[in-house]
């Protein structure tokens, strides 16, 4: 049985011009590679608690985390995993590229701390995806990705490092509120897509979805200790705040979201929420809070979190998979916590910690992610987004999925009381 279109679709939509661009691309970054060299002096240290370890977990962050997390689309699986992969690769490269040019020049030495801050740039990126997701094609996630890492990394050097010198070893304030910020502003001027039909899940894809989180879960104390120095007490201090957070908006999320939706568990909470206390935590994880102030951030987190997504503040529409209540205000959240805590009771005045530098830091990339965030949708939009939204049909050959025979002559779906995909279309089946 050949695969059927789905209702919202327009037909398979042709990129003919996506493929020679990505090739060209890739020649002119290897043009600046040739530039550089490998900085081999710190090489023959590499042991267990190496950065090499630390680059392994973020890189299975961007690869399987953020992949899967979005496979909740029930008709964007291929698109989900295949997209991010893309974006991770060529995103990497350009990063590394790009920060470094902005920081020394064209002569680069570059090691595996820029490689981990290459993946720290994606970050930010697949965050934005997350709000477009399933709303664009190929080409245009090539446009995003060289256009918001050229704004992340002015940003990040420029803004946040150079003038301000701010604390963001996790990145709360450079990474999260950048990358949501940035990708709502683009959602709101691209516009929603023209059909809606397959923004939804499934039970299988929310199944798979988790995997995207279990990933992130596991992986996030190495996403916010990993630029720190192995060995030394803020690096050990992170890892042991950032798993604290995670486990008590884990935990929260699980508490909260009953009490609010009809005293039913839902899995998009589950999914998201439960990250939370892994975004707040960033800019401050290095410092000597304690578990009790690091559970405290992770549970006020958790709560935002989870409100949002049962209560959503921008619809599904326009914020496809919620950046705003994973990424958005839990990084806000964060960012002040980084302004009060230096200066309260629980620490005292920290040295090289400026609460109005954090202050600033924050509200000024808010306003930069939202000015280039938004200029960045208009370009999006003069491209073009395919005609079948969310549906993997669009540009990826998809298998054709067997299905048992029936009498009747009609497919007889696996799972009679679940939502079943029938390779990129939806299939509604209730039970009689």
């Amino acid at each position: 049985m050949a695969a059927p279109l789905s209702a919202s679709s327009g037909g398979q939509t042709s990129n003919p011009g996506f493929g020679p661009v990505c090739l060209l691309v890739q020649v002119a970054m290897l043009g600046f590679f040739f530039a550089a060299d490998y900085d081999t002096s710190e090489l023959s240290k590499l042991d267990s608690s190496s950065i090499y370890n630390f680059y392994v977990g973020v890189a299975l962050m961007m690869f399987v985390g953020f992949g899967y997390l979005m496979t909740f689309l029930k008709g964007y699986g291929l698109g989900a995993v295949g997209f991010t992969m893309f974006i991770t690769c060529i995103g990497v490269q350009w990063a590394v590229i790009v920060e470094n040019v902005m920081v020394g020049g064209i002569n680069m030495k570059l090691d595996f701390m820029d490689i981990l801050n290459g993946n720290f740039a994606v970050a930010a990126v697949l965050i934005s995806f997350g709000g477009l997701i399933g709303k664009v094609s190929p080409s245009q996630l090539l446009v995003l990705t060289l256009v918001e890492l050229f704004c992340y990394c002015a940003n990040k050097v420029f803004f946040l490092t150079n003038m301000l010198a701010i604390a963001d070893c996790g990145g709360t304030i450079i990474i999260h509120v950048f990358g949501a910020y940035f990708g709502l502003a683009a959602c709101f001027t691209l516009g929603p897509a023209l059909n809606e039909d397959l923004n939804g899940s499934s039970y299988n894809s929310d199944l798979f979805s988790l995997i995207g989180t279990v990933f992130l879960w596991l992986y996030w104390p190495s996403f916010v200790a990993g630029g720190l120095p192995a060995g030394t007490d803020g690096h050990g201090i992170a890892l042991l705040n950032t798993v604290i957070a995670l486990l008590a908006s884990t935990v929260i999320t699980f508490g909260v979201m009953p009490m609010i939706s009809g005293n039913r568990l839902g899995t998009v909470p589950v999914q998201n929420a439960t990250l939370a206390g892994g975004v707040s935590i960033g800019a401050t994880a290095n410092l000597a809070m304690g578990p009790a102030m690091a559970g405290l951030v992770g549970t006020i987190a958790g709560i935002i979190s989870c409100v949002g997504f049962v209560k959503p503040l921008i619809p599904s529409s326009y914020d496809t998979c919620g950046i705003n209540n994973l990424h958005g205000m839990p990084g806000i959240f964060g960012g002040l916590v980084s302004v009060v805590l230096p200066t309260s009771m629980f620490l005292g005045s920290i040295p090289g910690v400026s609460p109005a530098n954090q202050m600033i830091g924050l509200v000024g990339t808010l306003v930069v992610a939202l000015s280039t965030g938004a200029g960045t949708g208009l370009i999006l939009k003069t491209i073009g987004s395919p005609t079948a939204a969310f549906n993997d049909e669009s540009f990826w050959d998809c298998a054709e999925l067997p299905t048992p025979p029936d009498p009747s002559g009609q497919a007889t779906p696996v799972l009679s009381t679940m939502r079943t995909v029938y390779c990129c279309s939806a299939v509604e089946n209730k039970a009689p």
